[in-house]
This record gives C-alpha cells, structure tokens and sequence, in this order.
C-alpha cells in the first residue's frame, strides 16, 4: 500500500519541480521569495490536485482483476505452496 502512495505523492511534486527546473533554467532566482507567488503556487497546486486524481482513477480503474474474476489466495495444496491467481 505504501507504493502507491508514494507514487501519488511524487506525482503531485512533478509541476513543483518543473518550475523549479524552470527557474533554474532562467536563472530567476529559485530561492527569492518574488519567484514564488500565490497565485503561481496555487495554479501549480491545482495542476498537481488534477495529476493526483487522474492518476488515483487510473490506479482503480486498471489495477485489479478483470470482470467476474474472482482472485483464490495464495496457500498450501497437498504439502506443495500454490501462488494466489485470478479465476
């Protein structure tokens, strides 16, 4: 579980580290306090809320077993250790 967590944290940092990237780039002083205003982070939050829920629909959506599957846990058959599969 901690995966996708991680992975929807370091999605919403991506429009961060672009226009830090950006800033680099030009030169325009990435620590000044001038580089940053709100209205710049509140649209880079909002890009970052889109690419967090965009991702957090595809997680559900494509993740998991197809249609009318039904997944058979991983356990022990007959002494030997069978893996858990879809059905």
């Amino acid at each position: 579980m901690i995966r996708p967590v991680l992975t929807e944290i370091g999605i919403f940092l991506i429009p961060f580290a672009v226009y830090a990237l950006f800033l680099a780039a030009t030169r325009s002083g990435l620590f000044a306090r001038s580089s940053w205003p709100v209205t710049i982070v509140a649209r880079l939050a909002l890009v970052a809320l889109a690419l967090v829920i965009a991702g957090l629909i595809g997680l559900a959506h494509f993740s998991g077993g197809g249609p009318e599957s039904t997944y058979i846990p991983a356990h022990i058959d007959n002494g030997k250790f069978v893996p858990g599969t879809e059905k």
